[in-house]
């Protein structure tokens, strides 16, 4: 069985979605239409855990239905190769600043976060604290690393800013799927709050490359120069982020 549920897409999303219904499971595939698409085509869409169907603007809603329904096995089985998300819970090892911490939820003490060495020498992971009521311990946590954050990215963006001789209008934190940063032509930048999961050499990279698009808004050989007087880490940073950039979004609640 198939059908259309426009009402299961995320908030903010402006796909509609197909629900799946093939050996017992139920699959949610988002909806595209594409003017250059010639033909219907699937794809993976890690960091939210989801099928993407695209389809040419002249294709049907009974043509897309089709093709999902003559693919839900190899849905089903991506679906299942996708790693698991992990929540901003008590006893969930997450990373910060690229070394895994372990969520500790300390109901005595009052609703803060703070992290704290491990208890002993045999390995264990340093601890990530939340204090007060259990049901706001992935709150707290995700606020916490927005803060922490917030200011390793603008004490970055200052700092090469100030070598280049340039101001950022505005420094914002969101959380987008497809880009780590991006600087608008008014001189705007956003970053990734997820940055703050990654090591510090990654975040201080792509502060290095935005605050470098203030010099030029391209990614011309002069673009380039200007990253690498900034930074040495261009390429250990892009790699890791090709590499386990995507990761980063399953932690924490859905996108």
């Amino acid at each position: 069985m198939l059908w259309l549920s426009p009402k299961s897409a995320p908030r903010g999303s402006s796909l509609v979605y197909l629900d799946i219904s093939h050996g017992g499971e139920i699959y949610r595939i988002g909806l595209r239409r594409l003017a250059s698409a010639q033909r219907y085509t699937l794809r993976v869409r890690a960091a939210k855990q989801e099928i993407i169907l695209t389809m040419p603007a002249r294709g049907s809603l009974k043509e897309a239905k089709c093709f999902a329904a003559k693919h839900a096995a190899w849905i089903g089985a991506r679906l299942r190769r996708l790693p698991q998300r992990i929540p901003f819970g008590d006893g969930k090892i997450v990373p910060l600043r690229g070394i895994l911490h372990t969520i500790t939820h300390r109901a005595a003490s009052r609703g803060a976060v703070w992290v704290e060495a491990a208890a002993d020498c045999d390995g264990s992971t340093p601890l990530l604290c939340a204090g007060g009521d259990a049901l706001f311990v992935e709150r707290r946590i995700k606020d916490y690393f927005l803060s922490e954050a917030k200011k390793d990215i603008e004490a970055a963006v200052i700092r090469y800013a100030q070598q280049v001789g340039v101001s950022p209008r505005r420094i914002s934190l969101r959380d987008p799927v497809s880009r780590w940063g991006s600087c608008s032509s008014s001189g705007a930048l956003s970053f990734s709050w997820r940055l703050i999961l990654a090591p510090p050499f990654v975040l201080d990279y792509l502060a290095a490359h935005e605050i470098a698009h203030l010099l030029h808004m391209n990614h011309s050989k002069l673009f380039w120069e200007a990253v690498e007087r900034l930074t040495t880490d261009t390429r250990r940073a892009e790699a890791w982020l090709k590499t386990q950039g995507s990761g980063l979004h399953r932690f924490g609640p859905d996108p």
